[in-house]
């Protein structure tokens, strides 16, 4: 495993780190905690010492499975979780004041939370689960985060960028007031590495690059007839002809790399770390296999520029989050 720094925030962390939304078990339907539990010591033997999680996710169960791990992870582990959204609505509204998602109270009483969840005294890296650059100007959640590090609450801060939103954190990293900034990067969502990953670097603030598959699109597993439980949130993400969209972009990809399609996945997250302004990738970790594929990874460095040049043909922006 590498590591990297993470901006100004300073932690060395893995170049991949371990996403915990699925762990929650809300709106992610397979695999138990047991298996989730076992993901994470197969991580933490493989070297990943970051983990990103956040209080909504499963209502505070992710963060609950990462407390319990914790102890027995026989490193130093960086952990990063996330205040919601006060309205829980995702992404923030562009009309949505501040008063409404995230007041100074809330911000501390979540952080709060987070720590009794996990039994720690003090979270690496607590960030904004959404962002309105409306907020900008605003003091009380800048007061809010200012209180968390001083207190020792909080040894770094960030934000979550907006659902293929980068933009909208360009000024917010500017201003140096957070470490890091958080945002979805991936083979066909490259939109992040055009304007915001410059002015992060400029700035020295850390960049985690989330989604590196596509919630599952660029693992090459997902095809036309595939099913998920109805209360899975993928049966949603890929309903109506999106699997077929995706399976015609995943095919079209893998056919001009002339690679199998069980290669893809490495493929992705090496994509995410050809990147210097990407501290760390966060694919989602639920299954101990998953974690050794994915650390391979890490090893293999970055991709060759000939390689690069093919996926950013292939560049596809879509929001099957927000599209109906």
């Amino acid at each position: 495993m590498r590591y990297r720094k993470l901006g100004k925030a300073g932690f060395a962390v893995s170049e991949i780190g371990c996403g915990t939304w699925g762990m929650g078990g809300n709106l992610w339907f397979g695999g138990s905690d047991a298996e989730s539990l076992a993901a994470l010591q197969r991580a933490f033997e493989l070297g990943v010492n970051f983990i990103d999680t956040a209080l909504v996710y499963g209502d505070g169960h992710s963060e609950e499975l990462v407390g319990q791990a914790l102890p027995n992870a026989g490193q130093k582990v960086y952990v990063a979780t996330k205040v919601p959204p006060k309205n829980r609505q995702w992404p923030a509204r562009p009309d949505a004041s501040l008063e409404e998602v995230f007041t100074y109270d809330h911000i501390i009483e979540s952080t709060e939370e987070s720590l009794r969840n996990m039994r720690i005294e003090a979270v690496d890296l607590q960030q904004l689960h959404v962002w309105n650059p409306a907020w900008l100007e605003r003091d009380e959640w800048k007061r809010a985060l200012q209180d968390l590090k001083q207190s020792g609450k909080a040894k770094a801060v960030g934000v979550s960028a907006n659902d293929h939103q980068p933009d909208s954190v360009l000024e917010l990293v500017a201003t140096g007031l957070v470490d890091t900034v958080q945002v979805i990067y991936n083979v066909f969502d490259q939109v992040a590495a055009e304007r915001l990953f410059p002015v992060a670097e400029q700035h020295d603030v850390g960049v985690i690059a989330r989604v590196p598959l596509d919630e599952g699109g660029l693992t090459g597993k997902i095809r036309v007839d595939t099913q998920f439980d109805p209360r899975d949130f993928r049966s949603r993400y890929f309903r109506g002809d999106r699997k077929q969209e995706v399976v015609e972009r995943v095919d079209a990809l893998i056919g001009e790399l002339g690679i199998d399609s069980s290669a893809l996945p490495e493929i992705a997250l090496r994509f995410c770390l050809s990147h210097p302004a990407v501290a760390s990738v966060i694919p989602g970790t639920r299954d101990p296999r998953h974690v050794e594929s994915n650390a391979d990874a890490s090893e293999k460095g970055p991709l060759s520029a000939g390689t690069l040049a093919t996926l950013r043909r292939h560049a596809w922006p879509h929001n099957f989050y927000g599209r109906e």
